[in-house]
């Protein structure tokens, strides 16, 4: 595929029903070039172009460039402490179809075979138009697919079981949900344009991720915003993880010394990464507008940061964050 074709797949991705114009002045590309690029993509069933609309203006209405009804779709996977789904995805990110379950955490097969199981539907009704699949789950993932969820006691899990035959085969993506949730905030939510973002996810456990302009930051070992076993937390106390003293273990319950620990271990954070804006999911997004919140945060702030301090947000993407940082994980592999 060509660099404009492609650079203009991820434009619609990321802003469907913008038209030929706005995307060729979005691109920096000529309308000729734009013109052939959208001739060719629906000829691909890629794209297509929508009814003609009127923007008030003189000459021809314009029409919107939006996914192709049987174009490429992908599969997009969630598994939490208690529940999982899986639910198919079109370009520009809206839900084709979703199942989901529930689980009672006591061992990771039967999780994966359900998943597994969904996805062989979806891979049967929809077939070559499935282009990969991701999975975000609830803890580190090494080596691109070996799970340790240390709150669910689940350690050295192969998440390539969760998928069926030939989608195996296909762009497949494995996170960890904090990181997911942040990249969906990045690319669907209030962190849209933002140079640095800061998310941070708290469920079970607290997690998080650094998105620079939409793409998630990777470690060595791709397991970067493990904020959770920060030394925060009481020495006294072992987490789950195995260190002593992590900050996710202070943060039980929805009380004040709890805001005033999530309060000050963003302002941390904030110090150290120097985010454009900071978005909390989870339970973490009600605690931001409580009372103290604020005045800790700004107690734990550098001078330097306090007299410019980026906003702190609650997650616009509520529960489904996770899956739909899953969806965006893989489109963004496909779309390259």
């Amino acid at each position: 595929m060509s660099k404009t074709r492609a650079d203009l797949l991820r434009l619609v991705h990321r802003t469907p029903g913008l038209t030929r114009a706005e995307a060729a002045r979005t691109l920096g590309t000529s309308s000729g070039a734009a013109t052939d690029a959208v001739a060719t993509l629906v000829a691909e069933r890629r794209l297509l172009e929508g009814e003609p609309r009127s923007d008030g203006r003189r000459g021809r209405p314009t029409r919107p460039l939006l996914p192709h009804p049987e174009g490429p779709l992908v599969l997009a996977g969630q598994v939490d402490h208690r529940d999982w789904r899986v639910r198919v995805v079109e370009l520009g990110g809206t839900t084709v179809t979703e199942e989901s379950g529930t689980h009672d955490g006591s061992a990771p097969a039967p999780v994966l075979d359900a998943v597994r199981a969904a996805a062989r539907r979806a891979s049967r009704r929809f077939g070559d138009r499935l282009r990969g699949a991701a999975l975000a789950v609830p803890g580190p993932v090494r080596e691109g697919s070996r799970l340790d969820a240390p709150l669910l006691g689940w350690t050295d899990v192969d998440l390539r079981a969760a998928w069926p035959g030939r989608l195996a085969t296909r762009v497949v993506r494995h996170a960890n949900d904090a990181r997911c949730a942040g990249l969906a905030e990045s690319v669907r939510g209030p962190a849209t344009g933002a140079g640095l973002h800061l998310h941070l996810h708290l469920a079970e456990g607290l997690g998080g991720a650094v998105v620079r302009e939409g793409l998630l930051l990777e470690g060595r070992h791709t397991a970067t915003g493990e904020f959770g076993h920060l030394p925060l937390g009481d020495p006294a106390v072992r987490c789950g993880c195995g260190a002593t003293g992590c900050w996710g273990t202070a943060l039980g319950g929805d009380g004040d010394p709890v805001v005033t620990a999530l309060a000050r271990g963003t302002a941390g954070l904030v110090n150290s990464l120097d985010p454009d804006l900071v978005t909390l999911g989870g339970r973490a997004g009600a605690l931001v507008g409580r009372p103290g919140f604020a005045a800790e945060f700004a107690r734990g702030l550098m001078d330097v940061r306090r007299a410019d301090p980026p906003p702190v947000l609650p997650a616009a993407l509520g529960a489904d964050g996770p899956v739909v940082g899953a969806a965006e994980l893989v489109w963004d592999a496909v779309l390259r």
